[in-house]
């Protein structure tokens, strides 16, 4: 296995500091903007993004965590009670503008039950979605209104974001599987990439 780091902290602190301008361009009133953390690390992205916009225009933005196992699609086992941690939503997000956070945006699953979740909860205005890292590989229509850095990416790599919050440091890397046990499509991808990141 081999890894890259592709967002120091120094990145991560930057990126959420664009992050908020951009959401607080986009919602030009703040009066019924909630930000929602998909848990794990959605929640804490989500409580740094409020900072900066409170940093910016002196404006306290509710925060919110989502937990949205019971809503996945991938459990394998029925008990999934015993998978659930805590939705913590401190306003009633019925007639508001919601902005999902998340660390990693995949194949969109986790951001569908997310908005499920959400429904059950109340019906929001409109749901917008911010997202550290876009890694590609959607398996349905969704878009993220916000992106901290596009991250081209196999599906045999794995996007590690950790933070401070969760994991005692702040980090994103890709981490890749050895080069001789990659199929032959992979071995492209490997090839391209490295063409493209020397001609810059």
């Amino acid at each position: 296995m081999s890894k890259k780091i592709v967002m120091t902290p120094e990145d991560i602190q930057r990126t959420l500091a664009r992050v908020a301008h951009e959401i607080l361009e986009q919602n030009k009133t703040f009066d019924r903007l909630v930000l929602v953390g998909i848990r794990t690390r959605g929640a804490p992205l989500a409580e740094r993004l409020a900072v900066n916009i409170a940093s910016f225009e002196q404006a306290k933005i509710p925060v919110g965590a989502l937990d949205i196992n019971l809503y996945r699609d991938d459990f394998p086992s029925p008990d999934r009670q015993s998978m659930v941690h805590h939705t913590d939503i401190p306003a009633d997000i019925s007639g508001k503008s919601i902005v999902l956070v998340d660390d990693v945006l995949y194949t969109g699953r986790s951001t569908r039950a997310a908005m499920d979740a959400l429904i059950d909860l109340g019906r929001p205005d409109s749901i917008q979605l911010a997202v550290l890292i876009d890694r590609g590989h959607r398996e349905m229509p969704i878009r993220p209104d916000y992106i901290g850095k596009n991250v081209p990416s196999s599906k045999h790599e794995e996007i590690k974001v950790q933070l401070v919050e969760t994991d005692g440091l702040d980090e994103v890397a890709i981490v890749r599987q050895d080069t001789d046990k990659l199929s032959e499509p992979e071995e492209v991808i490997s090839r391209k990439r490295s063409y493209y990141a020397s001609s810059k």
